[in-house]
């Protein structure tokens, strides 16, 4: 079904958040009954910190991949690998799991091309606020650093951790270890595992003992105490197979580093390593009975990046760094693939997403914004 639908958008007045609703005059893809389908039972999410919609939707961008004050080690060898005159070739070299998968079988928002809008809502475009406001469906003006000490906002994981069937059940790995302050495990005792920490436990899988080995053995190549995905990805597959938790959350970091960094190549395979971390966890999904056909999957970023020579930085100074897109896979979600329809969805809303997809709704002591009306299957 098509309709218009109410877009919510938040204005703030003396650090009081005030929400309202306007009516527009554009067709967006609206959810049906909730009779329409049953939800999920299981998530899947992923963050990808600081990757751009430039490279999800175009592939790698000519005006860097060819400069060589943004390749430092093999351009050439990063040209092979990326680089087509055709931008459908181009994105799938690059994430070739979301453009055979992802884009088949579920939606991505945010290709500006089509007008259709992904932002954060938060002013300060970096990654503590970006994250507390995709968490909690709320943006809080005072979280404004990523130093900030723990979180007072409550968010959805916590409350999905008290819901009857799911406490205990929701494990986040991080290669950040501010994520843990960001979802307060202080507070609620969940499992946010960051750099540097094993995993603990009694009967621990030769998997995950090996995973928390070997994430002690990498070099600390970034220089401040980030761990890389590829050893947060071990330790986060280990532990869902020996777990099978019903929400699992992998924040992926690598991206923002490398554009840090100012190295191109390593963050177009940051990107390329990503998508495949992402497929193999699917498939985990697929071939296991109690997942599959169960369990939705969400893609998305905290904030993005500028453009031109100003890709390697974000926050408020830098323009475009607000840009940001969502993907979404799973039982209940239609095939509609790149969302072409002009509309404007903001992180804010995921928290209340997460939530719907499980077939709750959150609700707590401060604001929290509307879920994005993904299509559903009928």
């Amino acid at each position: 079904m098509q309709k218009k639908t109410l877009l919510y958008l938040f204005h703030e007045t003396n650090d009081r958040k005030i929400s309202f609703a306007i009516s527009i005059g554009v067709i967006l893809y609206t959810q049906t009954s909730a009779q329409t389908t049953a939800p999920a039972k299981n998530l899947v999410i992923v963050l990808m910190d600081g990757y751009r919609w430039q490279e999800l939707y175009h592939g790698a961008d000519s005006s860097i991949i060819f400069d060589r004050r943004y390749n430092h080690t093999d351009s050439a060898w990063t040209v092979t690998k990326y680089w087509s005159d055709n931008m459908d070739d181009r994105r799938h070299k690059l994430m070739p799991f979301v453009w055979e998968t992802i884009a088949r079988h579920g939606q991505l928002y945010g290709d500006r091309d089509f007008g259709n809008l992904v932002n954060v809502q938060n002013k300060y475009w970096f990654s503590y606020p970006g994250r507390s406001e995709i968490f909690t469906g709320y943006y809080d003006s005072a979280v404004n650093s990523n130093d900030y000490p723990d979180n007072p906002n409550s968010n959805v994981l916590e409350f999905i951790n008290e819901q009857p069937g799911f406490h205990g059940q929701i494990a986040t790995f991080s290669s950040w270890d501010a994520v843990a302050r960001i979802i307060n495990r202080n507070r609620n005792g969940m499992l946010v595992n960051i750099y540097g920490e094993d995993v603990k436990g009694a009967n621990l899988t030769a998997l995950q003992k090996e995973a928390n080995f070997n994430q002690h053995n990498l070099p600390d190549i970034f220089g401040k105490g980030e761990r890389m995905d590829a050893a947060t990805y071990a330790m986060a597959k280990a532990y869902f197979q020996a777990s099978h938790p019903r929400i699992l959350y992998i924040d992926f970091g690598d991206n923002d580093d490398f554009a840090h960094g100012h190295e191109y190549g390593d963050y177009l395979d940051a990107a390329h390593y990503a998508d495949a971390m992402i497929r193999d966890i699917w498939t985990v999904l697929q071939n296991d009975p109690a997942y599959k056909d169960k369990t939705d999957l969400l893609v998305f970023p905290d904030h993005g990046r500028g453009v031109g020579t100003e890709w390697t930085d974000h926050g408020s100074e830098t323009a475009h760094s607000n840009e940001t897109y969502l993907m979404a896979m799973g039982p209940g979600i239609a095939a509609a693939g790149i969302v072409k329809t002009p509309g404007q969805i903001y992180q804010a809303q995921y928290a209340q997403t997460i939530a719907s997809l499980l077939g709750l709704k959150f609700t707590t002591n401060h604001a929290v914004a509307p879920a994005v009306s993904l299509t559903v299957r009928r």
